[in-house]
Parts: structure tokens; C-alpha cells; sequence
């Protein structure tokens, strides 16, 4: 990351890099702090508890086993382990959200196929820690994501944590040849040396997963009479090259939350779910083309140094047609690991050099990539605050639009990635810093909006047309019985002067706020100037 992603132009809060276990701990306990509590199978015992008791629970260990439609709603099964015996919870609700990952169960249970490229590539994932590589990589290397190939092995190592020595490792498996089994600790332990060229004194592998990476979008995201809603990676499953998947879950959560609050609160009719799928699908559409090609940027590294996944992939493909019923599957293991420690000579120092014409050719190919940034790219501020939706909750369809501001970006250079900010509506609140002595000083436009319940906020200038739209805005909200409030947005130097003429233009309403523009240095014009551009 570099020091202009820290300078807050675009957001409140700067870029980072989080891993999602954290974010789990945090969420729970965010949730503890609202009156949930979390809960294991040996905690509420082997029955088959009924839902009374379980409201505002969270059950760990459980499964989504089963779904039955009723008339009133929908009766799920929640599978646990209760002392080496499968046993089974009967929950009843009205609305399941699936958010339960990219192998979602719901998704399964529920019928909903998926749409796009499957199995890109298997992988396995190493979760481990090693203080001593974490130290040399502080002072030696410093990064967060590491693309390594040398003769012994090919990996990507995940820095989440270098002062602490925390990586996450992910190295490309081929079944059946090669099974998860065969990667016991030991074997990763060794893989994780041959990777770093040395042997870290304290390796620790604290886990092993298997995954397979998908570019898939789910074809509906509400299903079973609108009961089942699909959220997160269960409605989209992309390479991880941007962090799109995380991005894109947290939006899709954020876009349900505030609709379901209408729907359970009796404010919005049943069918304003369905926005919630003609709103985000798009974007996920987007977003997985786009983090598909990010990934195809990524190999064109190893493709350069002479280590093609392709040419991987089919020589794979052409074992298990040609050899897989003939030969046995230790022999075919034996061949295949034979062929592809052949192939990782193409990055040993005899061929990967500038004496070697072959190798000069290489890497110049590879620092000319390099240079032109047509690898791996990390941040998409344009896609991940860019969108906008043309059609769904608060959009007529005859206004409908590009569902992206940044949709340019698909026929020119993605190198750029800038993120521009704007006033048209339904598009990411742009972020200035205001000044309201009143409330809490200096805080961004985006503190405006309330973070703990559902209210609509309108910006306007202190002009008496603006004035109108506020008054028109407050009446169908009280109207509707919906929390609204009024900013207005004052330019620098005015507010003192003149703020006393909002209690005259909205009374009797007090449900608003003046506040004062401070302009940044680093942005080039101020909110009103860019409104005045756009004929807002």
C-alpha cells in the first residue's frame, strides 16, 4: 500500500488489508454487544430445541441440513454434532438468509444453480505462523502478498501479519493424483521451506483447507416464494484477486439490511426484496468478469517465466484421459510431479538469466509487465465505490442508467482504477469534511448517516427551492412514518452568517442539521462546484 491510500480522500477510513477471521471475531462480538449471544451444541443441550428458545442465539457448529416451505414461512433443519451422533434442530422463520459461503448449503437446498466458469483452479490453503519469517520479511522484503517459483516449489503466500509472523500460503493441487491427504503438516512444513529457500525455526501450521476457485454468480438471489435470499459469497463466487469477495458481501449485506428493517417493520410492501437481486446482481456480474481478469493479469507472471498454468492445467487433463484408467493412480501421481518439476526448471538461475538469451528475453517480457501494471492489481477504488443502481428501491426505471460509473473502465486501461467522485444520485456519497460546532466539530458527510437505525438523509443548499424539495421530503416521511433528516450544506465562511434562515424555511420541522464545508487541498472542487457542473 502506498501513503496516498491513507490520505482519506475518497473515505473516512483508509484502505486495508483484513483477514476474514478477524472480522469474524469483531462481528460477534459487535452482536454480543446487542444482545445476541453465542452459543455451542454442548451449551443448549442434545434436543431438538424449538425456536422460542433460541431467539437472538447464535449457534455455533451448526449446519443448514434441510428447508420445508410452510404457509407461514419456512422450517429449517440445523444439523450438530452431539457426541459423535448427527442430530438435527427444527427452526421455524419467515425469511432464511443464506450467507453461509461459497459453498453454500442454503444455496443447495434451496435449487439455485450457479452461472459462469467452474473449477479455474484446486487449491490448497495453509494457515500457519512462523516469527522468524515474519522478522526477515520486515526487514528484508516488506509486503503482503508474495508470488513465489523456483525449481523446488510454486506458491502465494499471504502476509496478514508480519510482526506477528502470520501467513496464509496457497499452493495449486491436481486430483486425483494428487489428493488433500496427501498434504499432512509435515508435508506443508517442507513445502513452506522449499518456498522461502530457507528453514524458519518455528513454522507452526495451525490448519489445512482445500478449496476450489470458481467465477460463478448465483441465478437468483431470492428463492423458495421469496423465503430464501442468498448473501455473500453464497450468491457469488470470485477468483480472490481484488478483494472483491469480502467488498461485495459487506455491500450486499448492507443493501438487505435497511430493506428487510422496512419490510419487518411494515413500511415497504414483500416485493421490495426483489430490488435486492435487480440492484445487486449486476454489480456481481461485474465484479466476477473483473476479478477474473485480474486473475488472468496475475498468471501472465509464471505464463512469462516459462510456467503457464494453462499448459498445467492441460497437461493434468491429458493424464487423466489418457492414463487415469490404465495406470494406477501412485504412478500417475509419480509422473505428474515429474513433469511439473521439469517444468519449474524454466526459473532455475541456469535459464532464468541475462546470459541465457532465452532468460534475457523472459525478464525483459516480465519487467515491461511490471512496468505497465498489467499484472495483479490490489485496489479497484472505482469498482468498489463506483456503482450505481439503474433500476430497483429508489430508482424509477424510466431514469434507469449504467449500473457503472466506472463501465469505461471495461474498454480502456484498468491501470488507472480512479476512483471520481460525484453528486449524480444513487452513486456513493461523496466525502467532504464539514464542521458543525453543535454536534461534534469536524466529521465526514458520511457521519450524517446513521449507522444504528434506518433514516433517509437529503443534502441540500441553503436556497429556497432546496428548502421546498427538504419540506416535500419530511412530509411523506412522517407521512410514512419514516426517520428523515435535512443537511444543509453551507460553503466555507457562510454558515455563522446566514444558518439562521434554515429554522424559518423548515419549521415546524427541527429534524436537521446546518453544517459548513471545509474544503480539502488534495480535491480539486468544492461539493457545491461539483453539483453546479453536473446541473444538480
Amino acid at each position: 500500500m502506498k501513503q496516498e491510500d491513507f490520505n482519506k480522500v475518497i473515505s473516512p477510513i483508509s484502505v486495508a488489508h483484513f483477514s476474514q477471521y478477524k472480522l469474524v471475531d469483531l462481528l460477534l462480538k459487535k452482536l454480543d454487544g446487542v444482545g445476541f449471544q453465542t452459543c455451542f451444541p454442548d451449551e443448549l443441550g442434545g434436543s431438538s430445541t424449538q425456536d422460542l428458545l433460541l431467539e437472538n442465539k447464535i449457534l455455533m457448529g451448526h449446519e443448514c441440513s434441510s428447508i420445508q416451505l410452510t404457509n407461514d414461512g419456512i422450517l429449517v433443519g440445523a444439523s450438530f454434532n452431539n457426541g459423535g451422533r448427527v442430530q438435527e434442530r427444527k427452526l421455524h422463520c419467515g425469511l432464511l438468509l443464506g450467507a453461509d459461503g461459497a459453498r453454500s448449503k442454503v444455496r443447495e437446498l434451496a435449487g439455485i444453480s450457479m452461472k459462469g466458469e467452474r473449477d479455474l483452479q484446486k487449491l490448497v490453503s495453509v494457515h500457519f505462523v512462523s516469527r522468524d519469517l515474519g522478522k526477515y520479511l520486515s526487514s528484508e522484503r516488506p509486503g503482503m502478498l508474495f508470488f513465489i517459483f523456483n525449481p523446488d516449489a510454486i506458491g502465494v503466500l499471504v502476509a496478514h501479519d508480519l510482526e506477528h509472523g502470520e501467513f496464509v500460503l496457497q499452493v495449486p493441487f491436481y486430483p486425483p493424483q494428487q489428493m488433500f491427504e496427501d498434504f499432512s503438516a509435515k508435508v506443508c512444513e517442507q513445502i513452506i521451506v522449499k518456498l522461502v529457500g530457507w528453514e524458519p525455526a518455528d513454522i507452526q501450521v495451525l490448519d489445512i483447507k482445500p478449496w476450489a476457485m470458481h467465477a460463478e454468480v448465483a441465478e437468483k438471489y431470492v428463492g423458495c416464494d421469496n423465503r430464501v435470499i442468498l448473501v455473500g459469497d453464497a450468491a457469488h463466487r470470485f477468483p480472490p484477486a481484488g478483494g472483491f469477495g469480502m467488498n461485495t458481501g459487506v455491500q450486499d449485506a448492507h443493501n438487505l439490511a435497511w430493506k428487510l428493517c422496512l419490510l419487518l417493520n411494515g413500511i415497504a410492501d414483500p416485493s421490495i426484496i426483489q430490488t435486492y437481486e435487480s440492484e445487486r446482481k449486476p454489480v456481481a456480474i461485474f465484479n466476477t468478469e473483473l476479478s477474473l481478469e485480474n486473475f488472468k493479469a496475475a498468471m501472465s507472471i509464471p505464463a512469462t517465466l516459462g510456467l503457464d498454468p494453462t499448459i498445467a492445467n492441460s497437461v493434468h487433463r491429458v493424464i487423466n484421459s489418457s492414463l487415469g484408467s490404465i495406470i494406477p493412480r501412485n504412478v500417475q501421481k509419480v509422473v505428474l510431479e515429474g513433469l511439473f518439476s521439469i517444468g519449474r526448471t524454466q526459473v532455475s538461475d541456469y535459464i532464468l538469466s541475462e546470459n541465457n538469451p532465452l532468460g534475457s528475453l523472459r525478464l525483459a517480457r516480465l519487467r515491461s509487465i511490471l512496468d505497465e501494471g498489467k499484472s495483479l492489481q490490489l485496489q479497484f477504488p472505482a469498482e468498489d465505490l463506483g456503482f450505481r443502481y439503474g433500476k430497483g428501491a429508489l430508482v424509477a426505471e424510466d431514469c434507469a442508467e449504467s449500473t457503472y460509473q466506472a463501465e469505461e473502465l471495461k474498454h480502456s486501461k484498468r491501470s488507472s482504477g480512479e476512483y471520481i467522485p460525484s453528486a449524480k444520485p444513487f452513486l456513493y456519497l461523496r466525502v467532504n469534511r464539514v464542521r458543525d460546532d453543535s454536534l461534534q466539530g469536524v466529521f465526514s458527510t458520511l457521519d450524517l448517516v446513521s449507522g444504528d437505525k434506518i433514516e433517509f438523509v437529503i443534502i441540500i443548499a441553503p436556497l429556497k427551492e432546496s428548502y421546498k424539495l427538504a419540506q416535500a421530503m419530511l412530509m411523506i416521511a412522517d407521512e410514512f412514518e419514516l426517520s428523515a433528516k435535512v443537511c444543509v450544506m453551507w460553503p466555507q465562511g457562510s454558515r455563522d452568517v446566514e444558518a439562521k434562515g434554515s429554522i424559518s424555511e423548515l419549521a415546524p420541522w427541527t429534524n436537521y442539521v446546518d453544517v459548513e464545508e471545509i474544503p480539502r487541498a488534495t480535491v480539486n472542487s468544492s461539493w457545491w462546484e461539483m453539483c453546479q457542473n453536473l446541473g444538480h
